[in-house]
Order: structure tokens, then C-alpha cells, then sequence
């Protein structure tokens, strides 16, 4: 079976267990990852979380961008996502955590990210735990760092501008369903 429909098989599977935590039947296209990933300056960066890495669809993309001496930290709630990405993607640079996003710093060992990309699905999650998680974003950063998030609505715009000082935004209707890609700069003072 091709790679893509196992990947989107699976997703669906994970989907099904837990609609709330996973968020989409369907995995994130390339180009809606690509177009995501063009926000922000990943090839100079030194250290890169993903939050919500799912099949590796975004996963792939960072490596792809990232440099020889870089580190990616690529968060993922289901161990059974988990578990395979860290078998499909052996990659030095590649530190797979099975965990929640909210953990993310004392995954980080009091580092910060020059790029945070979440995929995580802020609309589908109860509201405490989507503010935790948007928390998480501001902190992960260092100063002049980016925080990108694709959604598929753009609901969680005012959230995101209440944490950041500057955000852009981007729909790529190449993505099913369209994608709505923000890219966060400059944590709010506080």
C-alpha cells in the first residue's frame, strides 16, 4: 500500500479514537505545509518544534529545510503516530516526544525555538486547553523568533493576536479542506 494512503489511513484511525485531540481525517498537504514553512526563516534556525507532527507530513518539509547542525524537537501526543515516525524518519537532527504540548518546556531544557510550527487543531479543543496550548507558543520562542500555525478556520486569529505583536496571515485553498496559515512574531509584553 502506498505510503500516503497508509499515512492517511492512519490519521484517520487516529482521528476516529480521539476527533478532539487529532483534528483532521486527512493529512496536511505539502503544498499547504510548504506554503506554511515559507513564513518563516527555517533554514537559519537553530532549533525548530513541531507541535502536533501527526504522519510527518510537516515533519518531512522541516528536515528538508533545516540545516546540517540544526536540532527539530517534533511533539506528538499519539504514541502510535509517534512510535512510527520515529521509525520512518531516522534523522540525527530528529528528537520525536511523545507527549502534550503543554509539556513542551521541560522538553526543551530551558531552550527556546527559533521556529515553532503547530499543527495543532486550537478549534477542536476545549477551551482551558487550547489557551495552555497557545500559551505555550510565546514562551517556546526565542526573541525574533516565528511561531507558525495552520488552522482551517480562522477563528483562532484574535488569540493569537492577544500573544503576538505581529501576525500574518495566509489561506492556501490547496488543502482540503483550505488552509488558514499565521505566522506570529513578537510576543505581547506580560
Amino acid at each position: 500500500m502506498p505510503q500516503t494512503l497508509t499515512d492517511g489511513l492512519r490519521l484517520l484511525r487516529a482521528f476516529v479514537d480521539n476527533p478532539r485531540q487529532v483534528g483532521a481525517v486527512l493529512p496536511t498537504s505539502r503544498t499547504a505545509v510548504r506554503a506554511m514553512l515559507d513564513l518563516a526563516d527555517v533554514p537559519s534556525a537553530d532549533l525548530v518544534v513541531e507541535l502536533g507532527a501527526g504522519t510527518g507530513v510537516a515533519t518531512r518539509e522541516i528536515l528538508a529545510r533545516l540545516g546540517d547542525d540544526a536540532r527539530l524537537v517534533a511533539v506528538e501526543i499519539d504514541p502510535q503516530l509517534a512510535r512510527r515516525l520515529t521509525e520512518r524518519l531516522a534523522d540525527p537532527r530528529l528528537q520525536v516526544v511523545c507527549d502534550s504540548a503543554e509539556d513542551l518546556g521541560s522538553h526543551l531544557g530551558g531552550e527556546r525555538a527559533d521556529v515553532v510550527v503547530s499543527m495543532l487543531p486550537f478549534t477542536s479543543l476545549e477551551a482551558g486547553l487550547r489557551r495552555r496550548l497557545l500559551d505555550q507558543l510565546p514562551r517556546a520562542l526565542r526573541p525574533g523568533g516565528t511561531a507558525l500555525v495552520i488552522q482551517y478556520s480562522p477563528l483562532v486569529l484574535g488569540e493569537l493576536r492577544r500573544r503576538f505583536a505581529g501576525v500574518r496571515t495566509r489561506v492556501t485553498p490547496w488543502n482540503v479542506p483550505p488552509a488558514v496559515l499565521f505566522a506570529c512574531t513578537g510576543p505581547t509584553e506580560g
